[in-house]
């Protein structure tokens, strides 16, 4: 066997993000490798051979459990070996298995298949294991984390932002709860999609001619052999089963990476120094610049969006390998055996996230002073809700002369208010709606929240609930 350094590899996941995130990476391995990929095929070979048996009344558990030992002692050294003679990778594998078989059922190996029987098959084998067995409940417990900081900051004040604009007051497990609601969707979503993955035993063009001439009711056989892979048929294949299960799940997964990405950037912002709302955890000895010593760069929730920029734009591929012609043709070829780098990708981002939001540091008093920073502007709007309740037909451009006074002497909301003579009128109006101190509600921007914090909880709560089984898959 062929042994290098890993720093002698040219994909980055081969050695920068391996090292960062082994243990997520081989269990990947374990699933779609390439040596994960072929022993898959071989596992399906069995299947199909195993099948032919029992429907020739050789129902033998000792013999069905030597040819799945067989499957799974393939070497797939020895697979690309023989590929170098047949230039062919299913028929190198088919010549590899018969010899591991006893020779009066080798003629049944790979009989009423065609190459991408097998190869889309274990595709989806593959696939669902990834997604449901390493992906998906990496990405539980990012939600996790998510609905737990909607919980604990449900009641945590801080400023609302539209255009980078302070908007109006909200709490920061709200900010959040919009995160666990969008992931959390999305990961339920394609946990549904990993499970409609589909095989197939069809032929070389998808009806059958193979199979039939071994068996009256051909589909009744491929229902019975991809019972044994826990797969249902394609609805209708070609040479291919319909691409739409795999390139659902793909899209799917992406929406979940762009979700990453967008927390990532808000996390990132929230760090500015000018806001300095949240902070990532950062290690005794991190040195976040080569020259100045002072900086705690948001660099992990950076990575986050970068690995989003790279692997994201590999949808484009995911469409293009939707199309063949007729059939089948092999544009496809190449481009498919990239989608387990996609899965490493996204396993990266998810990984180094769920280690942001388990370390990070929350700064209530930064996001309070933050909330007071426009001296009570961002209670511009229910100070001209309550103005119009009042019966001012022009409340709005009332409101919004006074906040141009604020701006241009300096003055707080609540004193401009006072000064155009409406602040009595507001407050008489607060009064009527059951509030209980109307006098300090323009000094107190936290009080007006809507249903932040409800909805917060009840998303968080929601969620959690949700993810468990998924998290401890």
């Amino acid at each position: 066997m062929e042994t290098r350094g890993i720093f002698e590899n040219l994909s980055p996941l081969d050695h920068r993000y391996w090292i960062a995130n082994k243990e997520i990476f081989d269990a990947l391995s374990a699933v779609v490798s390439e040596s994960a990929q072929v022993r898959a095929c071989a596992r399906v070979e069995a299947a199909l051979l195993i099948t032919h048996l029992e429907l020739r009344g050789r129902s033998d558990p000792k013999l069905f459990a030597s040819i799945e030992a067989a499957a799974e002692a393939i070497d797939p050294e020895e697979v690309y070996a023989e590929e170098e003679t047949t230039h062919h990778n299913i028929r190198a594998l088919v010549n590899v298995f018969q010899k591991k078989v006893p020779a009066d059922i080798a003629s049944l190996v790979h009989m009423g298949a065609t190459s991408v029987d097998i190869l889309d098959t274990a595709k989806s084998l593959c696939l669902r294991e990834a997604a449901r067995g390493v992906v998906l409940p990496l990405l539980a417990k990012v939600e996790l984390e998510l609905c737990r900081l909607a919980v604990d900051e449900a009641e945590t004040p801080q400023v609302g932002r539209t255009h980078g604009q302070h908007a109006v007051p909200l709490t920061f497990g709200f900010a959040m709860a919009e995160y666990a609601s969008r992931l959390g969707k999305s990961v339920l979503r394609a946990s549904d999609l990993a499970g409609e993955l589909r095989g197939k035993l069809a032929g070389a063009v998808g009806s059958y001619n193979a199979l039939s001439m071994s068996y009256p009711d051909p589909e009744a056989v491929e229902r019975r052999f991809l019972e044994r892979l826990g797969l249902e048929p394609s609805e209708h294949s070609t040479q291919l089963v319909e691409p739409e299960y795999v390139l659902r799940l793909l899209l799917e997964l992406n929406a979940s990476f762009g979700i990453l990405a967008n927390l990532a950037d808000d996390l990132r912002n929230l760090q500015r120094t000018e806001i300095g709302e949240v902070h990532e955890s950062f290690s005794q000895g991190q040195v976040g610049s080569s020259t100045m010593p002072q900086k705690r760069n948001p660099w992990n929730s950076e990575h986050v969006k970068s690995l989003w920029k790279a692997f994201s734009p590999r949808v484009i591929t995911f469409y293009s390998d939707q199309i063949s012609e007729h059939q089948r043709d092999l544009t496809n070829s190449a481009s498919e055996r990239f989608v387990p780098e996609y899965f490493a990708g996204l396993a990266a981002a998810a990984n180094r996230m769920l280690s942001v939001l388990e370390g990070l540091s929350v700064d209530r008093a930064r996001m309070a002073a933050n909330l007071k920073l426009t001296g009570g502007a961002v209670l511009a709007e229910p100070a001209y809700i309550l103005l119009a309740e009042s019966g001012e037909a022009d409340a709005h451009e009332k409101l919004r002369r006074i906040t141009l006074l604020c701006e241009r002497e300096g003055l707080s909301l609540p004193a401009a208010l006072e000064r155009e003579g409406v602040l009595g009128k507001l407050t008489e109006r607060l009064a009527a709606l059951g509030f209980s101190e109307p006098l300090a509600f323009f000094e107190r921007p936290e009080l007006y929240r809507g249903k932040a914090a409800e909805k917060a909880q009840a998303i968080g709560i929601k969620y959690r609930d949700l993810m468990g089984p998924i998290a401890l898959n």
